[in-house]
């Protein structure tokens, strides 16, 4: 088995239970961890048996300017449509963080991981 992991994919979008959050829109950390059961790319140097992480990045683009109330709801679009793109993942993990969630004092970021 091997893992690809993108990490730090950051985005400006409009997701959060309030009206507010969804005018003004916040800053989106997402990261993947995506677990293949054979990375024949290791012996091939070929695209073609592995997962290409342009088209994870375009996936994820694509999901996050879709606005939703709830992290929950984005990360779990994000994690539906790369395994549609790519059915021979074992595994996805994602964590989405929301950066300065409006909570009424300092916090760095609220997150949520499947």
């Amino acid at each position: 088995m091997s893992q690809i992991i993108i990490s730090g994919m950051e985005f400006r979008s409009f997701h959060g239970f309030y009206a507010e959050e969804q005018m003004i829109g916040n800053t989106f950390i997402v990261d993947l961890t995506l677990t293949l059961s054979q990375n024949n790319a290791e012996n091939t140097d070929d695209l073609s048996h592995t997962i290409n992480y342009e088209q994870v990045y375009k996936i994820v683009k694509r999901e996050m300017e879709i606005t939703s109330k709830l992290l929950e709801h984005v990360a779990h679009r994000i994690k539906s449509a790369i395994k549609i793109e790519f059915p021979t993942l074992l595994e996805i993990e994602i964590t989405l963080k929301k950066m300065n969630p409006p909570l009424g004092g300092k916090v760095n970021f609220v997150a949520i991981k499947l």
